[in-house]
C-alpha cells in the first residue's frame, strides 16, 4: 500500500493525533506569549507558532491522551483553563524580568538617565535605557543557567500534576499566586538596586553641599557627570555579582509556577 493509501486510511488516526497537539499548545502557547525574551513583540508570532507546535507535538508523545474535543461546554472549559493555567505561569517568570526593570528605573533616577528612554520590546511602551540594559542582562542568564531546559521540563511537569482536563484544584490559590509572588520580585527589584541608589545618593548630597559651600559651582553642570561615571562605574561592578541574586530569583519563579498546579 503507497504512503498517500495509507494516509487516508488512516485520516481518523491523524486527525486524533492534531486534536492532542492542540490540547497541549494551548497551555504552552498561552505560557511562552506572556514570557519574556519569546513572547510580546520580541519574536515573530510565526516563530513563536512553530515553537509552541513543536513542544506540543513533543510532549504529546511522552503525555496521556487528553480528552477528545468537541463542540461542548466541557471542552470549552478546558479551554479556558488551559489558557489560565498557562498564562499564569507565564507571568511568573515575566514578573521575575520586571524586578530588573524596576531595578533599572530605580538606578537610572540617581544616575540622570531616566529622560533617556527606548522602546520595550515586550511591551512596547518606552522605559529607561537602563532598564532595557537589564532586561537584556537577565534574559541573557536566563539562557545561560538553562532556564529555557527548566521551562520545558516544568511544563511537561505540569501536566503531571493538571492533565488536560482535570478540574483546578484550588482556584483561589491560582488567582492569589501572581500577586503573592509579585511582592517577591518587588523586593528583589529594590535590594538589586539599592546598593547603586545608596552610592549614587551620597554622590548626590556630596554635590549638594560643595554646590552650597561655592556658589559659583553650578551644581547641573559638575553632578550630572559625576553621578553619571559613578553609576557606570557601579554598574560594571554590580554587573560581576548579578549571578547569585538573579539565579535565585528564577529558581523562585519556577518555585512559583510549579506550585500553581502541584
Amino acid at each position: 500500500m503507497d504512503t498517500v493509501t495509507l494516509t487516508t486510511a488512516a485520516g481518523v488516526d491523524l486527525f486524533s493525533m492534531l486534536g492532542t497537539v492542540l490540547w497541549y499548545a494551548l497551555r504552552i502557547g498561552a505560557a511562552i506569549q506572556v514570557l519574556p525574551v519569546m513572547g510580546g513583540q520580541t519574536m515573530p508570532a510565526r516563530v513563536r507558532l512553530i515553537v509552541v507546535i513543536a513542544l506540543a507535538a513533543a510532549l504529546s508523545t511522552v503525555l496521556p491522551a487528553p480528552p477528545p474535543m468537541g463542540l461542548d461546554a466541557p471542552t470549552v472549559l478546558g479551554v479556558m483553563r488551559e489558557v489560565t493555567v498557562g498564562i499564569a505561569m507565564g507571568l511568573m517568570l515575566r514578573l521575575a524580568f520586571e524586578a530588573g526593570q524596576l531595578a533599572g528605573e530605580l538606578v537610572s533616577q540617581g544616575m540622570g538617565l531616566s529622560f533617556a528612554t527606548l522602546a520595550d520590546p515586550l511591551s512596547g511602551a518606552s522605559s529607561p535605557v537602563l532598564s532595557q540594559w537589564f532586561y537584556l542582562v537577565f534574559g541573557l542568564m536566563f539562557f545561560t543557567l538553562d532556564g529555557h531546559l527548566a521551562l520545558v521540563q516544568l511544563l511537561a511537569d505540569s501536566y503531571g500534576g493538571l492533565p488536560v482536563g482535570d478540574a483546578l484544584p484550588d482556584p483561589q490559590a491560582l488567582l492569589g499566586a501572581v500577586p503573592a509572588f509579585f511582592t517577591t520580585c518587588l523586593r528583589a527589584g529594590v535590594l538589586l538596586a539599592l546598593p547603586v541608589m545608596m552610592a549614587l545618593l551620597a554622590v548626590n548630597i556630596a554635590i549638594g553641599v560643595l554646590a552650597r559651600a561655592a556658589s559659583q559651582l553650578n551644581p547641573i553642570a559638575i553632578g550630572m557627570p559625576v553621578a553619571l561615571l559613578v553609576g557606570l562605574v557601579l554598574l560594571c561592578l554590580l554587573s560581576t555579582q548579578l549571578q547569585g541574586p538573579v539565579q535565585g530569583l528564577f529558581d523562585d519563579a519556577f518555585a512559583a509556577a510549579r506550585g500553581l498546579v502541584h
